[in-house]
């Protein structure tokens, strides 16, 4: 059993160190070439294109949502229902990327000479640099593969990763060449906690809470009603809606330490001057770092120094930020 276990993890390590070969070996073919490719695809009016059969069409897949995702627009076409009606939805301002490892397969040698009287430019994505798509193509993206992965050298493993991790390299290489944001990758990935983290703000959370606030002559008294009924674990410390400050669950502590008699006792007294606080228009994942890093559980919301409202860490927590 030990022999086993022994080579499972050798089998799984020398899979992981070929494929990583071939990936960096692909370094070397990042030349002029890349860029021509960037360029065509920038300059173009139409979408690019990505086609291919068997496994180069799973992984033409995976590139077209990392391209439509990162502000390329694409889309996949299966080499083989092109020839059966598909050709159709490529216009003649689109960039085509047809993968093929060999670059010879039946489905991708008759599909070249009908993307060609389209008038597209086409880029060959291939490992064979000699193959017929090779050599029929505007522009050659070179995956190299000296061998697969598995001990017979049938199954596509390192040719698939290679490819995957190219079809990343062009995405990322747009993506940098169009200046795509942070806010540009929010419009596209509004969903999940994922979406959140990038466009949700502490505008979208505070309206839903409840806005506790006491003058700062209010007894102690007064502000542990407003505390309690409002349920945020503070309140804020208002003259005139201007924000002087904030008394917490902490600071109720601090004082019954401090005093054995509250009598005269106000908000003033007691109260954190300067509260730490965020903006309406900060996003809330800035709102989670700054009660990360200061160990607090909520914070008041103010701008131009009048009170907005509060922010709790649950809120953060039901949205999944956290």
């Amino acid at each position: 059993m030990k022999l086993l276990k022994k080579n499972i993890q050798s089998t799984a390590k020398n899979v992981l160190l070929a494929e990583a070969a071939a990936i960096h070996q692909a370094i070397e073919f990042i030349g002029d070439e890349f860029e021509q490719i960037v360029e065509a695809i920038l300059q173009s009016s139409g979408r690019v294109v990505i086609t291919g059969v068997g496994k180069s069409a799973l992984i033409g897949q995976k590139i077209v949502a990392t391209l439509n995702s990162t502000g390329t627009p694409a889309l996949f076409m299966h080499a083989a229902d092109a020839i059966h009606g598909d050709l159709g939805m490529i216009q003649a301002s689109d960039v085509v990327i047809a993968i093929s490892k060999s670059g010879n397969t039946p489905e991708i040698k008759v599909l070249v000479p009908l993307l060609k009287r389209t008038g597209v430019q086409l880029i060959a994505l291939v490992s064979q640099t000699n193959s017929y798509l090779a050599t029929h193509a505007d522009f050659v993206l070179v995956a190299p593969c000296d061998r697969e992965a598995d001990p017979l050298d049938l199954a596509p493993t390192t040719s698939t990763t290679v490819t995957l991790a190219l079809g990343d390299a062009l995405a990322v290489s747009l993506l940098e060449a169009r200046g795509f944001t942070r806010q540009d990758f929010a419009r596209y990935h509004p969903g999940g906690a994922l979406g959140k983290r990038l466009y949700l703000k502490v505008c979208d959370i505070y309206p839903h809470n409840a806005l506790p606030a006491v003058s700062p002559e209010a007894t102690i008294h007064e502000v542990i009603l407003e505390m309690t009924s409002k349920r945020l674990g503070c309140t804020a410390v208002v003259d005139e809606e201007k924000v002087l400050g904030i008394v917490t669950d902490g600071d109720l502590r601090r004082m019954l330490n401090q005093h054995d008699d509250l009598t005269g006792l106000h908000a003033r007294d007691i109260m954190t001057a300067s509260p730490i606080s965020v903006a309406p228009d900060d996003y809330a994942t800035e709102a989670l770092k700054i009660m990360q890093d200061r160990s607090i559980t909520q914070l008041i919301v103010i701008e131009e120094n009048q009170l907005k409202g509060f922010v709790h860490l649950h809120d953060l927590l039901k949205e999944g930020l956290v």
